[in-house]
């Protein structure tokens, strides 16, 4: 009997762990990874309340303008969009405000020292939740990219479309 009842309660931690997914994205930021080039990324959790982990399992986040710093050793995400929550009260959060990052000291003094030396920034590229569940976003080191970059990975992009397109055909 008493392994029966452990057997209904894996099976309802499992079920949880479905409704959650394994890595499920939030989130993406594509525009990112055409206006810089990402030099190294890195995983942050995230300092959330109630009513922005709601909306965040709704999908209601923004990232194309958010981007992060450091202050005082301690790193922060500015201009992430969490919508309001929709069952939300007068308790409910506020959309943009600035939220903590959770990182080591070791390696937020780390990215302070590449960001001050070498002009770099930190750019969100995907909000998601872990295989535990938690709120964790993908950072990336980036380096601004000049015109003629973003024009030259256009014209790669076309010629990849070009080739899929010519080997689609061929293969009919």
């Amino acid at each position: 009997m008493h392994h029966s009842c452990l057997g209904a309660m894996n099976a309802k931690a499992t079920k949880g762990k479905e409704l959650i997914g394994n890595n499920s994205e939030v989130a993406l930021n594509k525009r990112a990874r055409f206006e810089y080039e990402i030099l190294e990324t890195l995983e942050a959790g995230i300092v959330l309340s109630g009513t922005e982990v709601k909306s965040l399992r709704k999908k209601q986040v923004t990232i194309t303008e958010a981007f992060a710093r450091i202050n005082n050793s301690q790193a922060f995400i500015i201009n992430m969009v969490i919508s309001h929550y929709s069952h939300g009260n007068i308790f409910n959060h506020e959309p943009s405000r600035e939220r903590k990052l959770l990182l080591h000291k070791s390696e937020i003094i780390k990215l302070q020292v590449r960001i001050k030396e070498k002009g770099l920034t930190l750019v969100p590229l995907k909000v998601y939740f872990n295989d535990n569940g938690k709120a964790k976003v993908l950072l990336g080191v980036a380096k601004g990219k000049n015109l003629y970059d973003k024009r030259q990975d256009m014209r790669e992009k076309d010629t990849q479309m070009d080739i899929q397109r010519a080997l689609k055909k061929y293969n009919r």
